[in-house]
């Protein structure tokens, strides 16, 4: 085959699960039932924070929307390409989507990062230093610090993908994973790779302890201050709100880690399917869930603006 663009590849498949039909129609069932949900989910607490006023002003809630838009995104940019492989096996992608989608996903995984970061510093600044908080955690602000989440997270990844696009990819063309991930990719480039795995490894490393070292720091500092806080009732709301942040921190971190304490070997490739799946389909669909379950101000929103729209159904229904 004539080398095109440095690479006689020019379409991947991605093996998805390897499961039989039968056990393929109950994935495809349960994930198609997950993705609805999760896009329910996201786009209920959108809707609540931009109809309620009050809600569209806090800096809290304007980042927990803007992270239920990014879960939203997140999910989409792999969960229906795998629903259509499960439907029509083999999951074939061709070589520039397979990296648009490596790409887009690595980079809203690195604006998750981001703005888990956000969230813990507006925490940190809105328990640690409470009469500073309106003046530097404006709304203003806050949507500058949204703006530089999503850039930052989308300019992250733009070096090692176009590095590892420029490989050669001579064959084999599978990828034993459901989606476009940069391990099984540079297994199947030919040598040599020079440096491009070691950067790659770089980036990714730095991004994730960066980002964990400061959620820490912030949560550390802030459950600090609140040990010593002698408001009993604010000490233990806070706490509670700290919990659920930290809990989708740990979960997502934790999984996200995972995947890089799992040596690289073919015998591993199940156990990263299944962190894969974790952070791409379960974590966005518990989400908003772990954040507005318990969410007082979140649940009171969404009882006004259900009872403001049955009043508009019954309207309509009366003219």
């Amino acid at each position: 085959m004539e080398i095109v663009n440095g690479t006689t590849v020019q379409e991947f498949i991605l093996l998805g699960f390897g499961v039989e039909k039968e056990k393929r129609l109950v994935l495809l069932i349960v994930f198609t039932i997950l993705y609805i949900i999760t896009l329910v989910e996201n786009i209920t607490i959108i809707t609540v924070v931009f109809m309620d006023a009050h809600l569209a002003q806090l800096p809290m809630y304007i980042l927990l929307s803007n992270f239920s838009w990014l879960e939203i995104c997140y999910v989409t940019t792999t969960m229906p390409h795998m629903l259509f492989d499960l439907v029509s096996p083999p999951g074939l992608i061709s070589f520039h989507a397979c990296f648009l989608q490596f790409y887009i996903f690595f980079s809203l995984g690195s604006t998750e990062f981001f703005f888990l970061s956000a969230m813990a510093l507006d925490r940190y600044l809105a328990i640690c230093h409470p009469l500073r908080y309106p003046q530097i955690m404006s709304p203003n602000s806050c949507y500058s610090l949204v703006a530089s989440c999503w850039v930052l997270g989308f300019l992250a990844y733009i070096f090692p993908v176009t590095l590892i696009s420029k490989l050669t990819f001579c064959g084999p063309n599978i990828i034993d994973h459901f989606v476009c991930d940069p391990v099984p990719i540079l297994s199947l480039a030919c040598p040599p790779l020079g440096n491009v795995p070691f950067i790659c490894r770089v980036i990714i490393h730095v991004l994730f302890l960066v980002n964990v070292l400061f959620v820490v720091l912030s949560y550390g500092i802030v459950i600090f201050t609140l040990i010593k806080s002698s408001d009993q009732g604010s000490r233990q709301k806070s706490f509670s709100t700290i919990s659920m942040h930290l809990l989708v921190v740990t979960l997502f971190y934790g999984t996200v880690g995972a995947m890089y304490l799992i040596p690289r070997g073919e015998s591993q490739a199940g156990a990263r399917k299944a962190a894969a799946l974790f952070y791409t389909a379960i974590s966005p669909f518990l989400n908003p869930l772990i954040y507005c379950l318990r969410n007082d101000q979140v649940r009171e929103a969404l009882g006004k603006l259900l009872r403001r729209m049955s009043r508009l159904l019954m309207t309509k229904g009366m003219v």
